[in-house]
């Protein structure tokens, strides 16, 4: 079998988990043994990802650390050097930065880069309910686009404002479910890209790459009709389509029928698809059926196989599958 490569690969580190454990009280506790994953960089997580033919893991913070500041950041990314220096060809790294400090975010994605070896970063969706279309927060993507590294934008748990319009006549654990990673998280992650392209992002910083997972965060189910609709959004000098086709990749994470793959061959280019699991919250073997799955349902030929599996990542990346 080929071996894989994924992208959405989360750890916990103390001082953000001490800060967030609330949030992730109500997750956990449906999802056996995912602690102990998450705060495991060594036996465990190599144990994993031998058991789901993943060659290399490109690791990176769960959900969090963006509305937090530097200090709790830059320990969990000291944290996570120190654990691919133990293992260097089975883990690489995607910074957490802190956002609400754009200044600070944009300094810490380049100390990472540049004396971690990380190969880009993966952020919160927003930063205690703002969202990064606004101008304080370009130098976040200037520096990416001047590093050359990508950055993974990641859904989030909701802002109180945001959470309360996914509270009915159901439980709080049903809300909770909704506006995170049962829908919610996912469609604002989309409408987020969304933002940034009406904003101008796109235009200020043509060579930006930008990844969003599972699936593409529902984007490509509505790619045509955004591509029509989003000439009213502003005198964008790069399209949406064109956005698409040039700064956006996308990853399979948790995300395990191949029904929607039929659409996404369809829209999306094949070297910007990448697979990915989303560990712990996500079985690694789930992706390994997935994969057999994908390659028997005849929509992608051997090639196309392998470009999903580890060499988009590879070469959006710089890093290398160990055979």
């Amino acid at each position: 079998m080929d071996p894989f490569i994924t992208l959405e690969e989360h750890f916990l580190s103390v001082p953000i988990w001490k800060a967030t454990e609330a949030k992730y009280s109500e997750q956990l506790k449906h999802l056996p043994k995912v602690r102990e994953q998450l705060r495991d960089l060594d036996d465990v997580r190599i144990q994993e990802m031998d058991n789901g033919n993943i060659a290399l893991q490109v690791v990176s913070h769960a959900p969090g650390g963006g509305a937090l500041g530097l200090q709790e950041n830059a320990a969990a990314n000291d944290q996570l050097a120190e654990a691919i220096k133990r293992h260097p060809q089975r883990f690489a790294g995607f910074a957490t930065l802190p956002m609400i400090h754009p200044p600070e975010a944009a300094a810490e994605l380049e100390r990472c880069v540049k004396q971690l070896g990380f190969v880009g970063a993966l952020v919160d969706n927003h930063a205690a309910g703002k969202f990064y279309d606004e101008k304080a927060f370009w130098p976040i993507f200037e520096a990416a686009e001047k590093l050359d590294v990508p950055i993974y934008l990641h859904p989030n748990f909701p802002g109180d404002e945001l959470a309360a319009h996914y509270k009915g006549n159901f439980t709080d654990g049903a809300a909770l479910s909704m506006g995170t990673s049962g829908f919610g998280w996912h469609s604002e992650t989309a409408l987020h890209v969304m933002r940034l392209f009406a904003a101008g992002v796109f235009d200020a910083f043509p060579k930006l790459k930008i990844i969003v997972g599972h699936f593409g965060e529902m984007l490509p189910f509505m790619l045509g009709r955004i591509c029509q609709l989003s000439v009213r959004w502003g005198d964008r000098k790069r399209k949406f389509q064109q956005v698409w086709d040039g700064n956006i990749w996308i990853t399979l994470s948790g995300v395990w029928s191949v029904d929607p793959m039929a659409c996404i061959l369809r829209n999306t280019k094949i070297e910007r698809i990448l697979y990915s699991v989303d560990y712990p919250f996500a079985n690694n073997q789930w992706g390994v059926d997935f994969m057999k799955d994908l390659q028997q349902s005849g929509l992608v030929n051997e090639e196309q196989y392998r470009m999903i599996a580890y060499q988009n990542a590879e070469t959006l990346l710089g890093v290398k599958a160990k055979r």
